[in-house]
């Protein structure tokens, strides 16, 4: 009877020690994690940097169609989610497109290795769209450009835009993102 008590009392206490656990906060999930596109961003400054410090071999070949980085929070705001990340993705495929003709046009090796980085960051971030459920971004067909963008014909211009936008506008769109809110206890 002795032994039944010590199961039973045991097993309570064990039942009440789980209750009262302090909980420990979950962390972040890595994609809503601000710290990986921080990171992002200071690779695309050391891109910038080290563009900035190039003299030969380091040029864009033509003038490239980039998105615009400033933002209006009344607008931005007025936007849902979707038309928001509809925005941020046109402005990652225009940069891709960019980064891949300065890729190609580029004969410095050290440099090449920079633009590498920030081509596969931006196939990080878009993958991170894609976690977040938003809808995949379709390319447009015409060869006219997207409206809401502008032209850079210097592959400095070009690395600035995309320091820029991944700092506006990519941050803006993944503190909102609802995946990513914490929710009030």
């Amino acid at each position: 009877m002795l032994r039944k008590t010590c199961r039973g009392l045991f097993a309570l206490l064990l039942l009440v020690l789980e209750w009262t656990r302090p909980g420990l906060p979950s962390p972040l999930r890595p994609i809503c994690d601000l710290r990986v596109l921080n990171h992002f961003i200071q690779e695309a400054r050391d891109a910038e940097v080290a563009m900035k410090s190039c003299r030969e071999g380091c040029g864009l070949t033509e003038a490239v169609s980039v998105p615009q980085t400033t933002v209006n929070f009344d607008d931005w705001e007025k936007k849902n989610a979707m038309e928001q990340a509809q925005e941020v993705q046109t402005g990652l495929w225009l940069l891709q497109q960019a980064l891949n003709l300065l890729r190609t046009s580029m004969t410095n090796s050290e440099l090449n290795s920079h633009i590498d980085n920030v081509i596969r960051n931006l196939h990080s971030i878009t993958a991170v769209l894609r976690s977040l459920n938003f809808q995949e971004y379709t390319p447009p067909a015409s060869t006219v450009g997207p409206e809401g963008t502008w032209r850079v014909s210097t592959a400095t211009e070009l690395l600035q835009v995309h320091l820029n936008f991944l700092r506006g506008k990519v941050r803006l769109l993944l503190l909102d993102a609802q995946a990513c809110q914490q929710e009030a206890s």
